[in-house]
Order: C-alpha cells, then sequence, then structure tokens
C-alpha cells in the first residue's frame, strides 16, 4: 500500500509540475465540448492485483502456531461502464459500475515450512463504485486528476471447495473505500485516461463454517480485501 500511494503521489507531482510550465506557442485543444457536457459516459478497462490485510488469532497461534500470508499476487482484469456528471469544471461525480476477476493464495506457515494446502481463493465481484473526480486546469490537451469515493463490492464467486482442499470460504458482501489518481490525454474525437486506484475493505470477509480442516480459519481472525487497479478510460 505504501508503494502504492509513493507512485501515485509521485506520478501527481511531476505532472503538477510540468502543468506550469506553460509553452508560448499556442496549441490546438482537442475536444473541447467534452468538458462542457452536463452528463457523459464511456467505458474502462484494466488489470488488478487482489490482495489480503490479514489479521491473526494469537489465541490459536500459541496452540497451532500456523500463520497466513498471500504469497502470490495474481494479475486480474476489469470491465466497467462510466457514467459522469459534471458538478463545475474541477469536480464530478462518477458511477462506475462493472465486474472483477482476481485470485489470492493465501499460505499457511508453521514456523518456516509450508503448512498442507495453498488455498487458492477465487473472487468474481460486481463492483458499484461511487467516485468523486477532483480535476486540475487544462493545459493543452491533458490534465492531472485525483479520485476517491466508496465502492459496495459482491463477490459471486464459490470460494469454499472440499473436494479441491479450499477450506477457507469469503463474505459475499464488502464495502471498500477507494483512492487514487492519474491523467486525462484529450484526442480529437474522444478523452482518454489512465489512472492508478487502490481500494480497501472496511469488512471482516472471512466467513466461518463448518469443515473437516478447521485450523486454516481458525488461524486468521480478520481478512479484508485490498486491490490494486491500472485502469484505461475511453469517454
Amino acid at each position: 500500500m505504501k508503494q502504492f500511494v509513493y507512485i501515485t503521489g509521485l506520478c501527481l507531482c511531476c505532472l503538477g509540475t510540468s502543468a506550469q510550465e506553460r509553452t508560448t506557442n499556442k496549441k490546438i485543444l482537442n475536444y473541447q465540448q467534452h468538458d462542457e457536457k452536463a452528463i457523459h459516459f464511456g467505458f474502462c478497462v484494466g488489470l488488478n492485483v487482489m490482495d489480503f490485510s490479514i489479521t491473526h488469532s494469537y489465541d490459536h497461534y500459541r496452540t497451532d502456531s500456523l500463520l497466513a500470508n498471500v504469497t502470490n499476487l495474481s494479475m486480474g482484469f476489469h470491465i466497467q461502464a462510466v457514467s459522469a456528471a459534471r458538478f463545475t469544471d474541477n469536480l464530478e461525480l462518477r458511477f462506475l459500475p462493472g465486474v472483477a476477476f482476481g485470485q489470492r493464495d493465501l499460505s499457511f506457515f508453521k514456523g518456516d515450512r509450508l503448512y498442507e494446502k495453498i488455498q487458492k481463493l477465487e473472487s468474481s465481484y460486481i463492483e458499484l463504485p461511487w467516485i468523486l473526480k477532483y480535476k486540475s486546469k487544462r493545459v493543452n490537451n491533458y490534465r492531472a486528476f485525483l479520485v476517491g469515493g466508496l465502492n459496495p463490492r459482491f463477490d459471486l464467486a464459490k470460494t469454499y471447495r472440499e473436494e479441491e482442499g479450499i477450506y477457507m470460504d469469503l463474505k459475499m458482501n464488502d464495502l471498500c473505500y477507494e483512492m487514487g489518481g492519474g491523467f486525462d490525454f484529450y484526442f480529437p474525437y474522444f478523452k482518454l485516461s489512465i489512472e492508478l486506484r487502490g481500494s480497501w475493505g472496511l469488512f471482516n470477509v472471512l466467513n466461518r463454517r463448518s469443515t473437516p480442516y478447521p485450523e486454516y480459519q481458525n488461524a486468521v481472525e480478520k481478512l479484508r480485501s485490498s486491490v490494486y487497479m491500472i485502469s484505461f478510460y475511453i469517454e
């Protein structure tokens, strides 16, 4: 998370510095009518990496000494529709319904040795993010922006699969807060946006159930989801 925030901040600082260096040669402004629309639409495709913030059960650790960790970060993808309402030249509200797919490999260790089977937890999310987008002043054909908001998320994947040795289960519902930033680039007939955004769950998504191997879920007190995304918008 610290690396994500650092990279986002560095990119925005670089763009902000270059935005202050206005050129003396006047350039043609592409797609000017876009900034005047009260409502506009588009679509988004992107890549994501899913992770967990893990709180261990220390009572269980004293007896079974199992520790959980996400050992493999797999690349997933997401697709979203874009509906945006303009409040001012610098502020808009965005609704981004879509789907996201990914996987987390949750490993358990006893001491420094891997314990039994890696729990491969797949997620297939329906997402309904509501995002505020604050944009800098346009400079020629680009501008920087920051985003933040809330994302109700619903996981439709069947996580618990006893026949495959997957004994962890995730709850269906979650609510995440999201922050990020990026750049808008104006072309003659459309606007391309590149965005880095992080999403952090507010709820414990560990679903406790009866299982023949309870030591896996007993080792964990709380699981909170986190997702890191790079998105490409066409509007």
